[in-house]
């Protein structure tokens, strides 16, 4: 049995680069809220997130390169801090869960880093962007959710990640889903049977990872 609620303890979802504007990132939040977590849900891009879909012929002036470099960690990590501090201020919750996906998988890892830091587990799904110092400086649990498919965290990338996690000495889980392609933890086909079971899959992982750290066992 949980040793005490999940209510008193948050989830700081980070979303990918589509931010609130993609329907797909509200339900995620939904779904967590249901599980019992209160769930903040930072605005990252200030309103101005990636198109939902950036192949369509009126994002064509949307920039991929532009767009990163315009939320680089020194405009990112005070969004977040902000969101860690009115949780922790504010609302009087002592035990932050980050969970970040693609885009703010990224910053799930730095909240867990000694800077900036905040947060006292995290999870990552098919995380982006992911820099060596920010693997090796986890300090809290870490668990991941890896595509098999992915071209931005490849079979070998994953593998120096892990590597990374191992060395740095915490407890940490590396999952990898067969047949599915990066965003599947958001934004699966549920008409592809793996793409349907690896997001449901991710999602019980980050709740079962959370519950294990922040609620704890009888």
């Amino acid at each position: 049995p949980r040793t005490k609620p999940r209510s008193q303890s948050a989830f700081l979802l980070l979303t990918d680069v589509f931010g609130l504007n993609l329907l797909q990132n509200k339900l995620l939040a939904d779904s967590f809220a249901r599980a019992g977590y209160l769930t903040l849900v930072p605005d990252l891009f200030a309103g101005s997130p990636a198109p939902s879909d950036i192949n369509d012929p009126a994002s064509a002036n949307f920039s991929i390169p532009a767009f990163l470099a315009a939320h680089q960690p020194p405009v990112t990590d005070p969004i977040i801090a902000s969101a860690i501090s009115h949780l922790r201020g504010s609302l009087n919750i002592s035990s932050i869960a980050a969970a970040g996906y693609c885009f703010g998988g990224r910053y799930a890892l730095r909240v867990v880093n000694p800077s900036p830091g905040g947060a006292d587990v995290a999870f990552a799904a098919h995380p982006s962007l992911l820099t060596d110092e920010e693997i090796s400086g986890v300090e809290k649990p870490v668990s991941v959710a890896a595509a098999d498919r992915d071209e931005l965290l490849t079979a070998a990338r994953r593998a120096e990640v892990e590597g990374l996690l191992l060395g740095a000495g915490g407890r940490y889980q590396v999952g990898v889903y067969g047949g599915t392609p990066h965003g599947f933890a958001v934004r699966a086909n549920y008409s592809v049977e793996s793409e349907r079971f690896g997001k449901e899959g991710a999602f019980l992982q980050a709740v079962g990872w959370f519950d294990e750290f922040l609620v704890g066992r009888g």
